[in-house]
């Protein structure tokens, strides 16, 4: 076989739609078909929806409307909107956008100018609109090139965004938008921020209690072993209780994002109150009898937060900011000051979260015990029956020889139950 050509031909670049349609995966993780709530469809529509909760996040825009149907989406926010000199490139220019500086958008989720890109170019139609100060335009794309671009005319529309696209059915095959993980996802965006409305479906969907409302959702009311314990500060919020499932129950955020591998975030928490609660019961309890059966949701605001992945969903980050404390340090200090008073001013969620924790600790020793118990068993174990013989091999050590022992089992009361045939063996040759 001849060797492959390599030579200077053999080197392409790929402009920015060439790239993600060519490696999409990079840009959105798996593709799928819609039939599970990770597969890229749903990125998309994230993506997009995103940019809309920055623009809530910084004040502009307490409502969204959004429509899904099988093949479909349309998002509509009322912030400021994309200028209007700058469309295009916001929407077809990697690595563009508004927010590279931190003063403008503090704690974004896209910070990398790519999401917004993505779905141009893997969209078969994909129309932005901007309504800013009276004016508007729009223009049209398919698989990220320009179809009409539409000239800025005036609009008596409120200010904000809106963005329709029909994923790529050469990408995505076969795809629909499943109503249920849409819902799923609208929850989660208005439980991350209250006084948020969002119509989806000529739905309203809105949360007063943020994370309360989440858990209390997510949660069996009837049982959970004590009111769910809801703190917030500044740049975060918690809530937490024990059910009677198995396992660790985490639901985590990171600047709206549901971070559904968890990060530094989730692991700083589950440290935190492990931490907190042994030094309120001044006891050295096992993290294990601690966490388990905990449901917990924890949402922080990080300033440019580093992700794992494009999708976003564990973070990397180990500070707060450039300048902030390491999100360890911040989440530490924060559940320690604020569940410890909470226990001291609640003396019944604190007798029953210690209820639990006993609880648990009972049931870890007692499997532990049924362990050893049946491996002691196991080990002690021995077969009797009076119809079989030993078949051990012996050794006639005056005459060097051994006797191997050939057993036949047979079947019935009135065979001859074993019969066993001996025969000398020289032990030179076994052993040689």
């Amino acid at each position: 076989m001849a060797e492959p050509i390599y030579n200077d031909d053999s080197i392409r670049s790929l402009d920015w739609k060439e790239h993600i349609r060519l490696r999409p995966g990079m840009y959105i993780g798996k593709l799928g078909d819609g039939s599970a709530q990770d597969d890229g469809i749903y990125v998309l529509l994230k993506e997009i929806f995103d940019n809309s909760i920055d623009e809530f996040v910084m004040g502009s825009g307490r409502t969204i409307e959004m429509t899904v149907s099988e093949h479909k989406v349309n998002v509509r926010d009322y912030g400021r909107g994309i200028p209007l000199g700058k469309v295009i490139d916001c929407v077809s220019k990697i690595n563009t956008g508004g927010k590279y500086d931190s003063n403008a958008f503090q704690k974004s989720v896209g910070l990398n100018g790519v999401g917004t890109k993505a779905v141009n170019a893997l969209s078969t139609s994909f129309v932005v609109q901007s309504y800013r100060d009276g004016k508007t335009k729009k223009v049209e794309f398919s698989k990220g090139e320009i179809v009409i671009e539409h000239p800025i005319i005036d609009t008596t529309q409120r200010n904000g965004t809106a963005i329709t696209f029909y994923p790529d059915e050469s990408i995505f095959r076969n795809y629909h938008y499943i109503s249920a993980f849409v819902e799923s996802m609208v929850w989660n965006y208005v439980f991350l921020n209250t006084g948020l409305t969002v119509n989806y479906n000529g739905q309203k969907y809105l949360s007063e209690r943020g994370l309360y409302d989440l858990l209390h959702k997510v949660a069996d009311v009837e049982s959970i072993r004590y009111p769910i314990i809801h703190l917030k500060g500044h740049d975060i919020e918690i809530a937490m209780t024990h059910g009677q499932q198995y396992g660790e129950d985490y639901h985590s955020f990171v600047n709206g994002q549901h971070t559904t591998q968890g990060g530094t975030h989730q692991a700083a928490f589950r440290e935190a109150v492990v931490k907190t609660i042994r030094e309120f019961y001044k006891k050295e309890y096992d993290a294990s009898d601690i966490r388990a059966s905990i449901i917990a949701a924890i949402s922080i605001r990080v300033q440019e937060p580093v992700f794992e992945s494009q999708t976003k969903t564990k973070l990397g980050s180990q500070n707060m900011g450039p300048e902030g404390p390491s999100v360890r340090t911040f989440i530490n200090d924060f559940v320690k000051k604020e569940l410890d008073d909470y226990l001291h001013k609640n003396q019944e969620v604190a007798d029953a979260l210690l209820k639990r924790i006993l609880q648990s600790e009972r049931e870890r020793k007692d499997i532990a015990g049924i362990k050893k118990l049946a491996n002691d068993r196991a080990k002690k174990a021995s077969l009797h029956n009076k119809k079989l013989r030993d078949c051990k091999v012996h050794f006639n050590t005056t005459h060097d020889k051994r006797y191997e022992t050939t057993l036949f089992i047979t079947e019935g009361d009135s065979a001859s139950g074993s019969i066993t045939k001996s025969r000398d063996v020289d032990c030179q040759a076994v052993f040689s």
